[in-house]
């Protein structure tokens, strides 16, 4: 099931922003359908998103056909309307809860794909054919256990696996004035310092969030969308080439996207 370093599979982070960028023609839905047409086709994709919290254990969606998630409210039809009939990976999934071990992880029979996935996998990879595997994020984890958890899950990248984190390295919707979408001080700010640490491999400020202050404090506000940074982050491995991607900042969201590797 190995395969040699050479080919082996990226890490990446989206940042989905609102969900009608799954429907919407704009640049960084047009990023994300260039990102799939350029990566090496992966034998399926590991999905790490914000909208899937769990408490007490972590879970995988073993479900070989996952049903799609329209998670949200208020939005137009025709976001309802859309259907990403991807196949699930029980054997993935399996291969997970091995690699996580000796920590449980739940095989989720019924689990579908969240808008956090579907929202970024249907711009790049608008076939659905590509198998698509959740991990939830375990909220009564500490931060530096989701980052050793990437690690932990780094050898899939080598078995033709695409690990991606969707979620926003800034995001804090109360701090959202819909009507003006320029970014407050504090978000570009942020932004800025998370790509800065990214870029040089810095990885323990990152983990240590709190520890980078009040701008800190104001982009990662409740963290379910900035969790999944850290597994790609510690999927990372020694000579890896770091890229950003849809980089930008819409009022208190970030759309910056990771490419590692």
């Amino acid at each position: 099931m190995s395969r040699p370093s050479s080919s082996r599979m990226p890490v990446l982070f989206v940042g989905h922003g609102s969900p009608m960028n799954a429907i919407e023609d704009n640049a960084w839905n047009r990023d994300w359908g260039r990102l799939g047409r350029e990566l090496p086709r992966p034998k399926a994709v590991l999905m790490i998103s914000a909208h899937w919290e769990t408490r007490g254990a972590t879970a995988v969606s073993a479900s070989a056909h996952p049903e799609t998630i329209h998670d949200f409210g208020g939005f137009p039809q025709a976001l309802f309307d859309v259907q990403y009939p991807a196949p699930g990976d029980p054997t993935l999934a399996a291969r997970v809860a091995d690699l996580l071990s000796p920590d449980v992880v739940v095989q989720h029979p019924t689990r579908g794909l969240d808008h956090g996935a579907w929202g970024v996998l249907r711009p790049m990879y608008p076939a659905a054919d590509i198998p698509v595997v959740q991990l939830s994020l375990d909220r009564g984890r500490p931060d530096r256990w989701h980052y050793e958890a990437g690690q932990r899950l780094a050898p899939l990248r080598d078995e033709g696996v695409l690990i991606m984190g969707s979620g926003d390295i800034v995001h804090n919707l109360r701090a959202v004035d819909w009507r003006r979408p320029e970014a407050p001080d504090w978000a570009d700010r942020f932004n800025e310092k998370a790509k800065a640490l990214i870029a040089a491999g810095d990885h323990d400020p990152l983990i240590d969030w709190r520890s980078l202050g009040p701008d800190a404090e104001a982009s990662i506000n409740s963290a379910e969308h900035y969790l999944p940074l850290l597994y790609v982050l510690g999927a990372q491995q020694a000579g890896d080439a770091v890229e950003f991607f849809t980089d930008d900042v819409w009022a208190a969201i970030s759309m910056t996207g990771v490419k590692i590797g």
